[in-house]
């Protein structure tokens, strides 16, 4: 079993595929299950991850179908420390009644399920329903049916690609309603406005740009020859990699899921998806909706626990598209390696926005809370840390309060605010303000009518006289968090950037054509944004990814095409040519003529 930090196993370093995680033990008991009634009866045991999937072991089956129920249960975090783990609970006993479009093989020892949905229960009191190996051993044998399928055609046309690029594009389209009230709902409060624009328009114009270039991205390309090669040709062809995964996390469930799945239909790939454990009714959707467009050979949603993510980031895919924090990447990567599967790792960092001291602090202001606010700062390119000339800290942090609270004058019952996902990351968050507090920071809650507010509906909140010992200035803070940082000069704030590890994005504040162009060439992020936040991630034919600690590859548009496509290149050789002439065996005088000029 592949094995991360601290001896712990991958999978289990996988429960939180986006911030970070104390993996914690399994607690949850098996239950004695029930006689025969005539339906089917199951055990839901918890998993150690918050809003995780359920696992189910069976009592008594006797119907030819069966549906899984998602069981969804927020705890409160551990005590003491930023990171925390789930602490497993043993839910009570449902009534089952069928599954959807899938099938099963009950057996003494596991429940093997096939079709849209995969499940595996969790270790409990030391064996497990369903073994790892065994499922290991099955999701293998998908991969490879896949591969099979893939193998007897190769590349599928352009035409069968545009059919299910407008098949995945209609789904959405249909289920987009499906899709708000399910991330709503695993979000205990995501605003509508905000999954119709950042999950479901974003998607969509992705797809659409995908559609219209996409015969023009697959055509041979003629490439030049060296001229002692000529009259040969040389040209470079795009073939799909085959089968590929994408895993997904939990802040932007549905566009990091379909996003990558629109450049692998685009490449002729066929496609596993694994989202994230944290919000299970979108990921339960997802399988549906996906069952309901593509065969299970063509595209296959994976649903479960840890002990999932670690098999699927072990499989021997042809290619895997990682999104999540940098901690778990290196996991991820780590099991990929023992396969020599090829990764895209879309991570994050603390990206920083500096704002110069000639731009308006008004507009800088409310862009950047603007940015910072949306998802309630639960998106890996949000600005984490604001860089304002000395000068300018107060009167950047009285236009910041008046910008959110115009926004959200109020927080707890506001439709258009955003919940933290869960009880533990609220909980990660207000160990970073305490831990602040305590350190000698100044924080300032906006909250503008003074509400009692639950434990995840956080208020924006900035956070100045700020240093490097604070875990806020360590972590990316993944929340309505902001600290101010002061600089004296542009240089300094400069040489502050590059001081720490690669950013995936940056936003730079400045009318002067000539400091932005220096701001450029001195930094290195994944990304950049002049003058606005966010909106560099929207452009279709910009990649995106990070560098170093925030991410390795890029994609998005002809860059995710790219991706997933494997670029061979191919020599014609002519008929009549120099090899067959003077660079073959045996040497001769002519051969020594050309050597003196080919080395000259």
């Amino acid at each position: 079993m592949p094995v991360g930090g601290h001896g712990v196993p991958v999978g289990r370093q996988l429960a939180d595929a986006s911030q970070h995680v104390v993996p914690g033990p399994h607690n949850a008991r098996v239950q004695k299950p029930p006689a025969p009634s005539g339906k089917i009866v199951a055990s839901i045991a918890a998993l150690p991850s918050p809003c995780a999937a359920p696992s189910l072991v069976l009592g008594a089956i006797d119907e030819p179908h069966a549906a899984l129920i998602a069981a969804k249960q927020r705890v409160s975090p551990t005590e003491g420390s930023p990171s925390f783990f789930m602490r497993s609970i043993v839910a009570h006993t449902v009534i089952v009644p069928t599954i959807a479009r899938g099938h099963f093989s009950f057996g003494a020892d596991r429940l093997r399920l096939s079709g849209p949905v995969m499940t595996t229960s969790p270790s409990l009191n030391g064996h497990s329903s369903h073994h790892p190996e065994t499922f290991r051993a099955e999701l293998t044998a998908r991969v490879e049916r896949m591969r099979a399928a893939q193998n007897a055609r190769v590349a599928p046309t352009i035409a069968e690609r545009l059919a299910d690029l407008k098949k995945l594009r209609a789904v959405l389209v249909s289920h987009k309603d499906d899709f708000a009230r399910a991330i709503n709902e695993d979000f205990g409060g995501r605003s509508r406005h905000e999954t119709m624009l950042a999950e479901v328009f974003a998607t969509l114009q992705d797809i659409d740009h995908t559609i219209e270039h996409l015969p023009s991205w697959a055509l041979v390309e003629k490439r030049p020859v060296g001229m002692y090669f000529i009259p040969g040709r040389a040209e470079v062809r795009y073939q799909p990699k085959g089968v590929v995964g994408i895993i997904s996390p939990w802040n932007y469930p549905l566009f990091l899921a379909l996003s990558p799945l629109a450049g692998a239909l685009a490449a002729g790939c066929r496609a596993l998806i694994k989202p994230s454990e944290l919000t299970p009714a979108t990921s339960e959707l997802l399988a549906k909706v996906i069952a309901e467009a593509f065969p299970s050979d063509r595209v296959f949603v994976v649903t479960g626990d840890a002990k999932v993510g670690e098999a699927f980031s072990s499989m021997p895919l042809d290619h895997l598209l990682f999104t999540g924090s940098t901690r778990v990447g290196r996991i991820v990567m780590r099991a990929a390696a023992e396969n020599l599967v090829p990764v895209t790792l879309e991570l994050g960092g603390k990206s920083p926005t500096i704002i110069h001291e000639s731009f308006s602090i008004a507009t800088a202001a409310a862009r950047i809370m603007g940015g910072k606010l949306l998802n309630a700062g639960q998106t890996c390119i949000a600005p984490d840390y604001v860089l304002v000339h000395e000068s300018q800290r107060e009167a950047f942090l009285s236009e910041a309060q008046k910008c959110a609270a115009k926004m959200y004058p109020t927080i707890e019952h506001n439709a258009d605010y955003t919940s933290v996902v869960n009880a533990r990351h609220a909980a990660r968050l207000k160990g970073y303000l305490d831990d602040a507090r305590k350190k000698g920071a100044r924080i300032i809650e906006i909250n503008p009518a003074n509400e009692t507010l639950s434990a995840t509906r956080m208020a924006p909140t900035l956070v100045t006289d700020v240093h490097d010992g604070m875990e806020i200035m360590q972590e990316e803070i993944f929340g309505p968090l902001l600290p101010l940082v002061t600089y004296r000069s542009i240089d300094e704030a400069i040489e502050y950037v590059n001081a720490r590890p690669r950013p995936l994005a940056l936003y730079y504040f400045d009318n002067d054509k000539g400091r932005v162009e220096s701001m450029l060439d001195r930094t290195v992020s994944g990304g950049a944004s002049i003058n606005e936040c966010l909106v560099h991630v929207a452009q279709n034919d910009l990649p995106f990814g990070g560098v170093g600690p925030s991410g390795m590859g890029a994609y998005h548009g002809r860059t995710s095409f790219e991706v997933f496509s494997h670029a061979k290149g191919v020599f014609h050789q002519a008929r009549v040519n120099s090899a067959d002439l003077a660079m073959r065996p045996p040497y001769k005088a002519a051969m020594d003529m050309l050597l003196k000029v080919l080395t000259r």
